[in-house]
């Protein structure tokens, strides 16, 4: 080949449009198989059910591998500390280690005074649990020690349990701090140990699957309006004022209204220190995020101003003084993105924690709240950051922001605790309601494959003639399945109900006229034959002559008349029996333009009782029409629940039950239930 001829080849394979590329590619492939209903599937591919283990018979086994995976299971440092790579992973967790040990000192005194308590019992909590969690923990990267959401709980309890009400003097009704704050410690311990408790009995039982309902908008909504009340409740150390302790719906709404009320009061040089140390926190993490790439360790600016680990946590802690813990995501991300490889890093920090204090203990025993107060508010910016949720939500996902901003709402007027369940059940209810109103489409055919999209959406989408697809967009249950069987009759363009309606109304009165007629004849049979006794005798006539004369005339009158009755009557009766004298045309009522009725079900991920009769009642519905009912793209296990709900009988087999929508199309083209062959080719399919 010359190379002015390849070039000219090249020019016009570059000058081939889109459309003609695609459909050089479309001739290469050719797939041929026979159509597959659910029957013929099963044969094929050789079905069995699953037959279902039972855990309980592991459970109760007995043997030495048994035992040391039960150990290793619930002790897992005993699995991971034999291996670790001292070489390669002790200096990352190391400075790790510090970086967040320098982050939970502050926040340990910061947030026990979320808690209510004196601030070295901050540091507690930020010592035993974390090293209990070495020893039991599973997720190598997670910080486990005090956090702002856990300790404003423990506050709202301590105080509503414990309020400075209970401790007033009586000589000058000042507030006995020393014993306030014993009962509070004692309060704190003993929700401890009962957090404990419920979270290791929750993660035996491997509940933590309950983590599933909380989505990420309602997680974000809930943390900042936890900021918020954090925020708001820490007014009160800036501004040097006595408060009343509240707690319960709207405690916080009461609270920013006290402090505006009593802001005159406000004590200067508590304002200022709050002020200063604040400025200084934030320039000090300013020159972090700056700096974080050429600084082994962040600068301390704070020391300059699946749920049974964490149960194991809380329960021993609280026998050391400690009030409930948790996960702190500021500092799992330090803890991560400083190097942490393993537990390690946690055990490191705490021991940091354990030096502090054995040997500086003392001097957090009087240190100014509004220090701390400033501490708290600087490291709350994280969580202030997700108000910036609401406009990326507003652009990707309204419902999302639903969620949001509901969840921000019912927690800032309900309290962390009931806000929480609100938020929880909202979301789920709005799940509910997403499914009850799903997107319904009628499918049309893409030319040349035998895929089907919505007609509505697809331009080039063509509907089979004579063949109705009908999809759901969500699984039919019992919240959406009479709005399923409503807009699939709505969808089809005809009114199904009035249709079949109008068709008995005309049966009945055809029915009850076949009656009338029958009645009649057997009225008429009786007249007859009476009068033809009562027939009176003349004496100049013999007496065989008449009663040959009237025998014979009865006879006759009686056989014309019944012949035409039995003739009225068998022609009903072969009208009502006939297999054509029940149909609409034969009726006189319009037909449906299409024969067949296709279901998609590929979006059924389970059936209840309801959906099974719903699918039932369509059946006989559009059958009652003279349309045939198919169902396609069925999972196996909404299979196997429709046999366990006896949905197939004598009249619904799995003959009507296809693999895909398209061999049930073709197959619906090939046995129309009534009239001439769909005008569409098979072929063309």
């Amino acid at each position: 080949m010359e190379p002015s001829e390849a070039s000219g080849q090249r020019d016009t394979q570059a000058l081939l449009s889109t459309t003609q590329e695609m459909e050089l590619r479309r001739r290469d492939y050719h797939v041929e198989r026979p159509l597959l209903n659910q029957k013929q599937l099963e044969e094929l591919g050789r079905w069995s059910s699953v037959t279902g283990t039972h855990q309980w018979r592991t459970w109760l086994q007995c043997s030495h591998a048994r035992a040391r995976a039960l150990l290793l299971q619930y002790l897992p440092v005993l699995a991971w500390l034999p291996r670790y790579p001292v070489r390669d992973w002790l200096l990352g967790d190391l400075l790790s280690g510090l970086s967040v040990a320098i982050m939970q000192l502050p926040q340990g005194l910061a947030y026990a005074l979320l808690a209510g308590l004196p601030p070295v019992f901050g540091l507690y909590s930020s010592f035993y649990p974390v090293f209990i969690y070495f020893l039991f923990g599973t997720s190598r990267h997670i910080s486990v020690g005090t956090f702002a959401v856990m300790s404003v709980m423990v506050g709202s309890v301590t105080e509503s349990l414990a309020p400075d009400e209970d401790f007033l003097q009586d000589l000058n009704s000042t507030v006995n701090e020393t014993a306030r704050d014993a009962a509070r410690v004692q309060l704190a311990s003993a929700l401890s140990v009962l957090v404990g408790l419920f979270q290791v009995g929750l993660g035996l039982v491997h509940f933590g699957f309950v983590v599933t309902y909380l989505s990420e908008p309602l997680v974000h909504g809930y943390t900042t309006a936890a900021s918020v009340q954090v925020f708001i409740s820490q007014l009160k150390y800036v501004f040097g004022l006595q408060l009343s302790s509240r707690s319960g719906p709207l405690s916080i709404i009461y609270t920013l209204l006290e402090v505006c009320w009593k802001l005159p009061q406000s004590v200067v040089g508590t304002m200022v220190t709050a002020l200063v140390a604040g400025v200084v926190l934030v320039v000090v993490k300013l020159l972090n995020d700056k700096l974080q790439q050429h600084l082994p360790l962040p600068i301390p600016g704070e020391l300059l101003t699946e749920l049974v680990a964490l149960g194991l946590s809380n329960l021993i802690g609280g026998v050391f003084q400690c009030f409930p813990v948790s996960c702190s995501m500021s500092r799992s991300l330090v803890q991560e993105s400083t190097g942490g490889n393993t537990q390690v890093a946690g055990a490191v920090s705490s021991l940091f924690i354990l030096i502090i204090i054995v040997k500086l203990g003392e001097l957090f025993q009087d240190l100014p709240k509004a220090v701390l107060a400033a501490a708290i508010i600087v490291n709350l910016k994280g969580m202030l950051m997700q108000f910036t949720d609401i406009c990326s939500l507003w652009k990707a996902n309204r419902m999302d922001l639903l969620i949001w901003l509901v969840t921000f709402v019912a927690t800032i007027l309900l309290n962390l605790d009931l806000g929480l369940a609100a938020a929880v059940a909202f979301s789920l209810l709005l799940v509910v309601f997403r499914t009850q109103l799903p997107h319904y489409s009628i499918l049309g055919q893409v030319p040349d494959t035998d895929i089907y999209r919505d007609v509505a959406e697809y331009s080039e989408a063509r509907e089979v003639p004579g063949v109705k697809v009908f999809r759901s967009s969500a699984t039919v249950y019992f919240a959406n399945a009479e709005l399923y069987s409503d807009t699939l009759k709505q969808k089809c363009g005809i009114d199904v109900d009035r249709l079949i309606s109008r068709k008995k109304k005309l049966l009945k009165k055809k029915e009850l006229k076949l009656k009338r007629l029958l009645k009649e004849e057997k009225l008429q049979r009786q007249a007859a034959a009476s009068k033809g006794t009562s027939v009176s005798i003349n004496a100049n006539t013999s007496i065989r002559d008449i009663e040959s004369n009237n025998m014979e005339g009865s006879k006759a009158k009686q056989v014309s008349a019944g012949k035409e009755l039995e003739d009225t009557a068998a022609s009903g009766q072969e009208d009502a029996k006939a297999p054509d004298g029940s149909t609409l045309k034969a009726l006189g009522l319009p037909q449906p333009d299409f024969h067949s009725l296709v279901l998609d079900l590929g979006a059924l991920s389970f059936v209840d009782t309801v959906c099974l009769k719903s699918l039932k009642n369509i059946f006989r519905d559009f059958r009652e029409i003279e349309v045939e009912v198919y169902m396609a793209a069925c999972h196996t296990p909404v299979v196997t629940q429709l046999e366990a709900g006896h949905f197939f009988d004598a009249s619904i087999t799995k003959q009507h039950l296809f693999a895909s929508v398209h061999d049930a199309v073709v197959f619906a083209l090939q046995h129309p239930r009534s009239g001439p062959v769909s005008p569409v080719s098979v072929t063309q399919l």
